[in-house]
């Protein structure tokens, strides 16, 4: 087995620091002492990593390393830490890398056998999870849903088989979209909305799916980053969902014969008859199914 690469001895540090998601008094001590100590602080937005700096008197320089520049950005970070540079690295809020570009960087100090550190903090994720009391034995970060309500509805079907609670962060703005499209698929499970987590204002509503979802389209204005918490499906949800999934490998069956068959030009009766043969449906189902499809032209 090769050896892995090692850190040079006089290299600098990669430090990935979680910092507060709301209540800057969250910001742990070692946190603080890692931000005060590094050469430079990379973030997504100086303005916001500014305030966190000027409440606990932190002078390091700041430089922006959002998804936009982050690419651009590695071959000087490499660079630095080669040299013996400390360099923390810090999202707006909660950990870094957790549904922002971070990989990216870490990924790629990683590959150089350059050191990388963490230095733990508030995440958005595991606070919800505990405060929407959903289980938490297993579950799943989707992060942001997709934008275009097809795409959307296609990864929340494709996520209700899943056997895991499920977490998923999105905008005020889109929230009560989301919880209706969580309703379409999933309206008698338990959801969690929890909002404004660590401020004043921090909340959670949680009620059937479908009874959230109406309940938060009737208030109008959400305001808050939000966190949607979807409740694990149930042994008979699951078997239910693994039946429709079969009757539908069926059904595209049978009509991918049928289709076959009259483009050959098979007549209806003798088609419904050979479909029925090898499908083991019934020849009169098989039959209206297939004066259905010559209907649509296929």
């Amino acid at each position: 087995m090769a050896d892995l690469p090692q850190p040079p001895r006089a290299s600098g540090v990669l430090s990935l620091v979680g910092t507060p998601i709301g209540n800057l008094s969250d910001a742990s001590p070692r946190a603080l002492e890692t931000l005060g100590d590094a050469d430079v602080i990379l973030c997504e937005d100086t303005r916001v990593t500014s305030k966190l700096c000027a409440r606990f008197s932190i002078h390091t320089p700041l430089e922006r390393c959002d998804e936009n520049v982050i690419a651009e950005r590695v071959p000087s970070v490499l660079a630095r830490l080669a040299s013996g540079a400390r360099v923390a690295f810090v999202s707006d809020a909660g950990m870094p890398c957790v549904s922002d570009p971070g990989q990216r960087l870490v990924d790629a100090v990683l590959d150089q056998g350059l050191r990388v550190e963490v230095v733990p903090g508030p995440s958005a994720v595991s606070s919800a999870l505990a405060l929407s009391g959903l289980s938490s034995e297993r579950f799943l970060f989707e992060g942001f849903l997709p934008r275009k309500a097809s795409e959307q509805r296609s990864t929340l079907e494709a996520l209700s088989s899943v056997p895991a609670t499920l977490v998923i962060y999105e905008s005020p703005r889109r929230v009560a979209k989301t919880l209706a499209a969580v309703a379409a698929v999933c309206p008698l499970r338990r959801v969690a909305l929890v909002r404004e987590l660590t401020k004043v204002h921090e909340e959670v509503v949680r009620a059937r799916a479908q009874e959230l979802a109406d309940a938060i389209a009737a208030r109008g204005e959400v305001k808050g980053e939000c966190v949607v918490v979807v409740e694990a499906p149930g042994q008979d949800e699951l078997a239910a969902r693994r039946s429709g999934a079969r009757e539908g490998e069926d059904r595209r069956g049978v009509d991918d014969l049928i289709a076959e068959g009259l483009a050959q030009g098979t007549p209806k009766s003798a088609l419904a008859r050979e479909v029925a043969r090898a499908s083991g449906g019934s020849r009169s189902a098989v039959y209206a199914r297939i004066v259905e499809l010559s209907r649509e032209g296929r």
